[in-house]
């Protein structure tokens, strides 16, 4: 930056003094790693030392003068007794920005940049520090004023001295400066903003120049970090995902088991497995392992913590006088190769932190990102072609009618009554993870699952089943109204690509339906209607013609039951309302779902109730217990239970 643009910048920014210390160090006294939380200038004024700003070291001998922005590292070494000035300020451009004043700060931004130089005039300099340091330490008003009239002094001053002397400030390296800033802080919850706000520079501009140089985002950098710290973390403790994503910065075990498997292919408990597995391999003395054939590659140094990590060759003296011994391990290491030989013919590149069985993993994962593009109700979703682990919170028997067996559930999908007579071997329902009553699922045991697609279907927890993987949200209940059930199966299909087999159940489904509502000609008669209630202990609900569940879809949908015109109105699936006013919502025909015995017991011996002419004329139809029936769910395997539930009432009245 020419001195024009440097005086330019200076005059259309705000300048704030925030903070003047006199420091005397003595000899051998040191300021260790000192992050600069403003812009800087140092003044030596006595004595040696060693200065390092920002990764740059200079020798000092009594008066030099530095200057560094906010964010970079200072560290001073007394070689003899030391006494210096330290100024901190910020400059923020006055309003209003001019485009050319915002240009100018993020390409050449003179308070972020960097210089050290021995003044000519230093007294000059040393004059105005000093009153700079006594007008500091007045409290008062005017006080404050001086010190800034007087740093704009020592800045001219400053300035024309480096004009005399032909000294140019070196430009700030904004992306060094923020690598050192990610890996000193990447246990903190960094943002793009946050780290230019320390670095003092727009995020848009930090994030190009980072890219720029390192290839990659910050963020992107900042989450290689984190894992690698996360993977040196799980390979040599026990800690728990919680206790190590508190350790490097993630906000919960979930985004750090998510953020581990996209950087590194694998999920962080398959990798500690992979690690103990490789641990156990290595048990025998290093001097042996060096004849194996996996030789092992040590560093001296880390990538993380740069420590010194020196390999001392094993004390296995006797293996060289043991003739016998060293036949029997190599005869072991010629069948090891012969095992191995076609691993390594596919697995020709090993990463130098990995293992050849990694290596498999990564490649079958890479064999994996075939993908479909799913609609939801939160965008687009890119869904694996073909699903390995899936987790569901609802929906187990549409999934198991479509050929998938997912790998966890909620208990309720577990316990439903369809499955007994469902076929399906017990050894299957054994494979499935009960993942908890409630909802969301058992977040815990779900990330050691590692699911490669969860199913939700309530739209508040999908967040957090999205920080554990891909996840599909398709909601059961929409406010007070739920999709028909076979517009459900068709959803469920066309995750997984199975539509025609969807159709195909679909159509025989079908056909069953027709069959069914011959049986039951004639029960309903011309002109009648029909009701579905829900009596609870302190409320009745009344289903929609439209929208219910509980059997609703069945009765009304499927069977063609004619419902009442409070039914067809209703706008959403089900309506509350109070006893006194049932009777406005009842038919000719009333199905009473028995979520609750005594209730519906009660509520049955009313007079209020035998007053309706459905009790009259003994249409009255009790199914189901809530608990543990085929109306609970709607799915293939309840439906056709349903029906034949539905059906059998129906016909048993009309016998009598």
């Amino acid at each position: 930056m020419n001195l024009n643009d440097h005086l330019y910048m200076w005059n259309h920014a705000f300048i704030q003094v925030m903070d003047i210390r006199h420091v005397t160090m003595k000899h051998g006294e040191e300021l260790q790693a000192y992050l600069l939380p403003a812009s800087a200038f140092l003044y030596t004024v006595r004595g040696n030392a060693k200065v390092c700003l920002n990764h740059k070291l200079y020798e000092v001998k009594r008066f030099h003068l530095f200057h560094g922005g906010k964010g970079m590292w200072l560290h001073i070494e007394a070689v003899e007794e030391l006494a210096y000035y330290l100024i901190l300020y910020k400059a923020t451009l006055s309003l209003p920005y001019r485009q050319d004043k915002v240009r100018l700060l993020e390409e050449e931004n003179p308070f972020q940049s960097q210089y050290a130089f021995r003044p000519h005039y230093p007294l000059t300099l040393f004059d105005k520090v000093e009153r700079l340091d006594l007008e500091w330490k007045e409290a008062s008003a005017w006080g404050k004023m001086q010190v800034r009239s007087i740093f704009y002094q020592f800045v001219c001053e400053l300035l024309w001295q480096l004009e005399q002397q032909g000294i140019r400030p070196i430009k700030a390296d904004l992306a060094a400066m923020a690598t050192d800033y990610i890996h000193e802080h990447f246990r903190e919850p960094l943002t793009l903003d946050s780290i230019a706000e320390v670095l003092e520079c727009s995020a848009g501009h930090l994030s190009r120049l980072f890219k720029s140089k390192m290839n990659k985002s910050p963020i992107y950098y900042l989450g290689e970090i984190r894992v690698d710290r996360t993977a040196q973390l799980l390979a040599t403790t026990d800690a728990t995902l919680q206790e190590i994503a508190e350790r490097v910065g993630f906000s919960d075990a979930h985004s750090l088991s998510r953020t581990f498997k996209k950087y590194k292919g694998i999920s962080p408990a398959r990798f500690r497995r992979v690690q103990a597995h490789l641990q156990e391999d290595q048990e025998l003395p290093h001097s042996m392992r060096e004849i194996a054939v996996f030789k092992s590659n040590s560093n001296r140094y880390t990538d993380i913590e740069n420590h010194y990590q020196y390999r001392v060759r094993g004390e296995l003296f006797m293996f060289n006088k043991n003739k016998v011994a060293i036949m029997t391990v190599f005869m072991c290491l010629s069948l090891m190769l012969s095992a191995c030989s076609s691993l390594a013919q596919t697995n020709t590149s090993v990463n130098n932190q990995a293992s050849d069985q990694q290596t498999t993993e990564g490649q079958q994962t890479a064999a994996e990102v075939k993908t479909r593009t799913v609609s939801t109700p939160r965008g687009d979703v890119e869904v694996p072609l073909e699903p390995k682990r899936v987790a569901a919170d609802q929906y187990m028997g549409y999934l198991l009618k479509l050929g998938i067996i997912p790998v966890g559930v909620r208990t309720l999908m577990l316990n439903e009554s369809w499955i007994k007579q469902s076929g399906i071997p017990e050894e299957t329902l054994k494979g499935i993870a009960d993942l908890g009553d409630n909802f969301p699922m058992n977040l815990e045991k779900l990330v050691d699952l590692e699911p490669d697609l969860i199913i939700g279907s309530v739209a508040e927890h999908i967040e957090q089943y999205e920080k554990i993987g891909t996840t599909v949200l398709l909601p059961y209940w929409v406010e007070k109204s739920t999709a028909g059930p076979l517009d459900k199966f068709r959803s469920i299909s066309e995750i997984f690509g199975k539509q025609e087999e969807a159709e195909k159940w679909i159509a025989a489904y079908q056909q069953k339906v027709e069959k069914a509502r011959d049986q039951i000609k004639g029960v309903i008669k011309e002109g009648e209607t029909v009701s579905v209630v829900q009596i609870a202990e302190k409320s009745v609900y009344v289903l929609a013609a439209k929208g219910g569940n509980y059997g609703s879809t069945t009765i009304y949908e499927m069977l063609q039951l004619p419902p009442t015109q409070s039914a067809l109105d209703m706008k959403e699936g089900f309506a509350s309302i109070s006893m006194e006013s049932l009777p406005d919502y009842l038919g000719d025909h009333v199905f009473v779902y028995n979520s609750s015995p005594e209730a519906t017991d009660g509520f049955l011996k009313s007079a209020l109730w035998k007053a309706t002419t459905a009790a009259k004329k003994d249409q009255v139809y009790i199914y189901g217990n809530m608990f543990n029936d085929e109306f609970v769910m709607e799915d293939p395997y309840s439906l056709e239970l349903q029906l034949s539930t539905i059906v059998d009432l129906l016909l048993s009245k009309q016998k009598k």
